[in-house]
């Protein structure tokens, strides 16, 4: 348990760490058109290990236990329940497109790593790397998402450092309640992977893009050569 603990730990700190990042550039970074591409370029990166965690990770390990209605079905209220969500945070004038696809991306991924570190240990581990790599370019747009909606930079950073903490609470509830339930981690995956793909569409790519820049497309393309390279390494 303690060690779910620390490796679920570090893929949460980046959360903080990409937050903290966020704050920095924002107040410390003239602008420049350079800044303005960076930061596009990064959303990106984010967008496309997003895309990666979902096309790698989520959707082909749900799909190991479900059968197609019940696939259908999770993926389809993920769609839903997201679309609902979004639009109700558009009309109260917030920007939480972002954040709600990295929570909806490294909260599943936690619980997975906890349900798996009963019979491979070693896949676990390798996994909260991946995770980790995955919260920084994520917590470092959606920061900026946050404090751009409204709440300021202080309330900000305290939400980003408790929402650290939140992989390793799924991860214990992974351990203990669901590594013999493959199917209900299966349901969660599959929920979030709809949730994950509408935001994405919706909100990540429209937000990331740039005119006259090819560093945007290039960056998204890195990202999900990361997932990539992170699914294979796993």
């Amino acid at each position: 348990m303690l060690q779910i603990i620390l490796f679920s730990g570090f893929a949460g700190a980046t959360i903080f760490i990409g937050a903290l990042l966020a704050n920095f550039f924002d107040h410390h970074i003239k602008d420049t058109p350079v800044k303005k591409i960076f930061i596009h370029s990064f959303m990106a990166l984010g967008g496309g290990i997003i895309l990666s965690a979902l096309a790698l990770v989520l959707v082909p390990k749900g799909m190991e236990e479900l059968d197609v209605i019940p696939l259908s079905i999770h993926f389809g209220l993920g769609v839903i329940a997201f679309f609902f969500l979004d639009r109700y945070l558009a009309l109260k004038g917030g920007k939480m497109g972002t954040l709600l696809a990295m929570l909806m991306d490294y909260i599943p991924e936690s619980i997975v790593l906890g349900a798996v570190f009963v019979s491979d240990a070693q896949t676990a581990m390798l996994l909260a790397v991946f995770i980790g790599l995955q919260n920084l370019p994520e917590a470092f747009n959606s920061f900026r998402d946050v404090v751009l909606s409204g709440f300021n930079v202080k309330t900000a950073l305290i939400t980003f450092f408790v929402f650290s903490f939140l992989g390793i609470l799924a991860a214990l509830a992974g351990f203990f309640l669901l590594s013999d339930s493959p199917k209900i981690t299966a349901q969660i995956m599959i929920f979030a992977s709809g949730g994950i793909l509408y935001l994405t569409f919706q909100d990540i790519i429209p937000d990331s893009k740039l005119e006259n820049s090819y560093a945007v497309s290039i960056a998204g393309t890195i990202g999900f050569l990361i997932g990539i390279i992170g699914e294979k390494v796993i």
